[in-house]
């Protein structure tokens, strides 16, 4: 089971989260839409990984750290959602649900899980990295300056790998006047990473009143999960059912 997998241990650097995400989709099949977020994922730390050390960050601790926490929430999302997906947090719901619904477009996984880490995840994610580098999360300062910088990094690997996902049976959608690329029109990393930005200070900012903090991440979550169902929504006009 993929919690096995993940329980074996926590990720404590950007080359045991590779190490992990290498393992999972060794146990995944393409057949289940989470191996598609996963595969995309792994990408992106890889390149991550890479760019750290060619490209010119003023804190590049902060991004390793950063990358390491964010990490480890998906795989407490995996742990959880593996076994019962109603175990899941409620952004990670819809694609557990819907991992081996056929008729879901391989795009479709992969965003819904980008939907959910970065919406839900990220902005924890930030807080808890904060906590334990000090300082607080705002927009002028030059860790928000390289986190902004990781940008072109995300687009430049999505760019890359478009084509895995951009295949005939999109065209073939799209034809049918289901307009499979809908799904990706919604969605921008660079906004998304933006608005995780904001909500990381909106959390931080509560901190001190526990109970609305908790309140405004129970909405952010389930906001997030909303949204990811309707991302996984089967394409209007495909008839038969496909492979992935």
């Amino acid at each position: 089971m993929l919690s096995e997998v993940i329980r074996r241990r926590r990720a404590s650097s950007v080359d045991e989260v590779v190490d992990i995400m290498t393992a999972l989709e060794r146990e995944l099949s393409p057949n289940d839409g989470l191996w598609w977020f996963n595969h995309l994922y792994l990408r992106v730390t890889l390149a991550v990984r890479g760019a750290v050390t060619t490209t010119t960050f003023r804190d590049p601790a902060f991004l390793e750290r950063l990358d390491v926490v964010f990490a480890n929430q998906y795989f407490d999302a995996v742990a959880a959602g593996d076994v019962d997906p109603r175990a899941a947090p409620s952004a990670w719901r819809p694609l557990f649900e819907c991992r081996r619904q056929r008729g879901i477009l391989s795009i479709q996984f992969a965003l819904a899980g980008m939907n959910a880490h970065i919406n839900r995840d990220l902005p924890a994610g930030i807080v808890a990295t904060y906590v334990a580098t000090g300082e607080a999360p705002r927009q002028a300062s030059t860790r928000y300056d390289d986190f902004n910088r990781v940008n072109g990094l995300l687009e430049a690997v999505e760019a890359e790998i478009k084509s895995e996902f951009s295949t005939g049976v999109v065209a073939l959608v799209d034809a049918a006047g289901g307009k499979a690329d809908d799904a990706v029109a919604m969605w921008k990393v660079r906004r998304a990473r933006e608005a995780a930005w904001t909500n990381a200070e909106v959390l931080w900012a509560l901190r001190r009143t526990p109970t609305l903090r908790d309140a405004f991440f129970a909405r952010l979550d389930g906001l997030t999960g909303f949204a990811g169902r309707g991302l996984l929504l089967r394409p209007a006009g495909l008839k038969e059912p496909t492979s992935r």
